[in-house]
């Protein structure tokens, strides 16, 4: 069993390190808003920051756990730092930091019922737009309801991009992706996404791009058209329910906190993920700022968090409680 006392009497966070993927449409702006030590002249579309996929793992950074994989805690240990959770092989979900230098493909995720026979993972997921250029837009859903064969028509006279619901978003919007909507990131984006874990996505509609070698990326037409939702037309951005920005089935839910006083990120027997917005905060006699993420565990007794600068903003990031 996992000994508590291991995190070092001071309850402290699991801190993981980050992995970065390159992108052709990602850039350095993960840098120089969230401090992330990028390698140079590298187009960075992705930060993973917790991840447990066969070919991706979150390795704990620091302190009495370091070196240990995310897959590696959850097999082991998963009562004691994660509470009662689904019984799943690995850990549910995946959380990301995104830039979007440039406009991402026009794409659509399988739903459930779906994605098993197309040889993918299902994937629903939400964003939160951290900072955002004038004018940025996502891209989600239809301007208006269409059978497939009208969109089959639009992808052959070339005008699908003409198809898709515009929305233009500012810092601290949000929004839901549930699988099977038709969406794409626009340029100027700087967002967090969390999502179920899974890593397959079916591309419509790449704007025309080719890569450094003059090719075009592979788009999936034929599964794509399988998964996207045609009725689904003009969704809009999230409206927050106090701090609750999003619960989707026991997959994730997410809320957004304002601290200016100490508080428990949650209850003795549920573990938290924690990402540090604006301002600074600190736990477990650790300083966190913005672009930080960690994890609470379950089990341990301390659980508050404490603000250290004035206009201190969190995301805080869990499994709805399951029983």
């Amino acid at each position: 069993m996992f000994d508590v006392g291991v995190m070092a009497g001071s309850d402290l966070p699991v801190v993981f390190e980050p992995i970065f993927k390159e992108r052709i449409w990602g850039g350095q702006k993960l840098a120089a808003f969230f401090g992330k030590r990028l390698p140079a002249n590298k187009r960075i579309g992705e930060s993973w920051e917790i991840v447990d996929r066969p070919e991706a793992q979150s390795i704990v950074r620091e302190g009495p756990l370091s070196g240990r994989s995310l897959h590696d805690l959850w097999a082991t240990f998963r009562e004691e730092l994660f509470g009662k959770v689904p019984d799943t092989p690995r850990f549910p979900l995946l959380i990301k930091l995104l830039d979007a230098q440039e406009k991402l493909s026009l794409q659509v995720h399988p739903p459930q019922e779906i994605a098993e026979s197309l040889g993918g993972e299902a994937k629903s997921e939400f964003w939160y737009v951290a900072a955002a250029e004038p004018n940025a837009k996502v891209f989600v859903g239809l301007r208006k309801s269409m059978t497939r064969d009208q969109f089959e028509e639009a992808l052959h006279s070339g005008t699908v991009a003409d198809c898709v619901h515009a929305i233009r978003m500012k810092s601290g919007a949000a929004m839901f992706v549930p699988s099977g909507r038709f969406h794409a990131i626009g340029a100027g984006n700087l967002l967090v996404e969390v999502q179920q874990n899974s890593d397959t996505t079916y591309r419509v509609f790449d704007w025309n791009r080719v890569d450094e070698q003059g090719k075009p990326r592979e788009l999936h037409l034929d599964q794509a058209l399988q998964c996207i939702d045609f009725k689904d037309v003009a969704p809009k951005p999230i409206t927050p329910r106090g701090e609750l920005l999003a619960r989707h089935q026991r997959f994730f839910e997410v809320q957004k906190w304002n601290l200016v006083s100490p508080r428990d990120i949650a209850p003795l027997g549920q573990f938290a993920i924690v990402l540090c917005l604006t301002g600074e905060l600190q736990y477990g006699g650790v300083d966190f700022t913005p672009g930080d993420f960690f994890l609470v565990p379950a089990s341990v007794q301390h659980r508050s968090i404490y603000p250290w600068d004035k206009g201190t903003s969190l995301l805080r990031i869990t499994i709805p409680a399951f029983d």
